[in-house]
């Protein structure tokens, strides 16, 4: 006796469409229950689909690259209700331990069947050998959280960080907004009176057309959607960073023993959970009808994973968590980003965002996307040593001080330049006032 179970996207809170990615199975493959059945991309997150049961797969409703909304039927799995009798299932397992038995006897056991198409591409992508890392999932299968482990404990050259390696200075800030280089190309020298050729890995992409990914179409949809349905409106202020500067010179090696890196960024967040508590206003959603305003302080970080695009993780109630818990909380969620290790509530609920721009070198940046639906993003630009006139005591002397511009982007239907300076300002209070640790 058979019966069918469906295979549905899974829902969510904002109804966001998402794009399938890939199959891990074909039709008339066997599955079991919680077994990776398929891929599915939003403008956020990657989210890996699991058979909810144990049958073959009898229909695919939708493929790769097409688009579905949350709950929308994407398979049929044809189930053998013989088969789902703890008899059966105990002895389809046995008889699947004595066959790996065997086989791992003969040869070594090749581990790529196990992983999910997100560790495959992260294996690519740094270009490691399954069979390197010990998995700790379920049968040895291979999570992306042991390649984290794997590329930070022993690929020493090629570590997953918070930041590039040149941005680790102190006197850059934390998060990376990608910024795009000209590759190096080596070039021979030429015989004298022979012309000159252009290489030809200059010449690959002339031409050429690189299709979207899922992702950036959603961010584009994104980013014009804001655009066009919010008055865009910056303000500018200048910060002076040295207080800030010298306390994470002070906390920094404490914070790392402690398991967490002290970054800028840290610094930022807890300045603006203070600023957003004294003016709601900029901690709000707007609605046609009304202004909705938040009790928490959900901030999001925006985080560069390449040329792949850009991810928004959140801090959630950031006003309830003391540096520490700050750079703690940042460093898991920035490194869940670049795993592709995001959980959907990773990136959900933000009420605020921070964009760290300066990390690429840039000064200024204006006006920086709003991140809908909420009303206000920060803009950090590059920390520079600036020649200042500072006020010492009662005379004003000249001084080289750590400076950076902060830029208040707002959706001028929800806050006007008063509520927008007088947050800038209250967050640039609270980084020059930074308390002497």
């Amino acid at each position: 006796m058979t019966t069918i179970a469906d295979v549905v996207a899974p829902m969510n809170e904002e109804g966001t469409k998402a794009t399938i990615l890939k199959w891990a199975k074909s039709v008339g493959d066997r599955v079991s229950k919680d077994e990776p059945l398929l891929e599915l991309e939003t403008d956020k997150v990657t989210v890996e689909i699991s058979a909810p049961a144990s049958g073959e797969l009898m229909e695919i409703l939708k493929g790769p690259d097409e688009e579905v909304l949350p709950g929308q039927l994407l398979a049929r799995l044809r189930i053998s209700l013989d088969d789902a009798t703890p008899a059966a299932e105990q002895r389809a397992e046995t008889t699947a331990t004595a066959e790996a038995a065997v086989a791992q006897d003969n040869t070594r056991v090749d581990a790529r069947h196990l992983l999910s198409p997100s560790v495959r591409r992260m294996l690519a992508k740094h270009e490691v050998e399954a069979g390197d890392i010990p998995g700790s999932g379920r049968n040895g299968r291979i999570t992306a959280q042991d390649v984290v482990r794997h590329l930070n404990g022993t690929n020493v050259g090629r570590p997953l960080r918070e930041t590039p390696p040149e941005a680790a200075a102190p006197s850059a800030p934390a998060i990376a907004v990608p910024a795009i280089a000209a590759p190096a190309i080596a070039v021979e020298p030429r015989a004298k009176g022979e012309p000159a050729q252009a290489p030809t890995e200059a010449r690959q992409d002339v031409g050429s057309r690189v299709p979207h990914t899922p992702i950036r179409r959603r961010i584009a949809e994104h980013m014009v959607r804001s655009l066009t349905q919010a008055p865009h409106v910056t303000t500018l202020f200048e910060a002076d960073l040295t207080r800030v500067l010298s306390s994470r010179a002070h906390l920094a090696s404490d914070f790392e023993r402690q398991g967490a890196r002290l970054t800028l960024t840290a610094y930022f967040i807890a300045a603006c959970a203070r600023a957003l508590r004294a003016h709601p206003q900029v901690n709000a959603t707007f609605h046609a009808d009304s202004l909705e305003l938040h009790a928490d302080a959900n901030i999001g970080v925006g985080t560069a994973l390449g040329n792949e695009g850009l991810i928004v993780p959140v801090l959630q109630r950031a006003q309830e968590l003391n540096l520490f818990g700050i750079a703690q909380r940042l460093g898991q969620l920035v490194a869940a980003a670049r795993a592709g290790k995001l959980a959907p509530a990773d990136v959900r609920g933000g009420t605020f965002t921070i964009s760290n721009h300066g990390v690429g070198g840039s000064l200024l940046a204006a006006p920086i996307v709003i991140n809908q639906p909420q009303v206000a993003i920060l803009g950090v630009g590059k920390v520079e040593r600036r020649v200042c006139a500072v006020q010492m005591d009662s005379a004003e002397v000249i001084a080289v001080r750590s400076m950076c511009y902060l830029t208040l982007t707002i959706d001028h239907r929800a806050i006007d330049a008063f509520q927008a300076n007088a947050f800038l300002s209250s967050v640039v209070t609270t980084l020059e006032q930074w308390p002497k640790d």
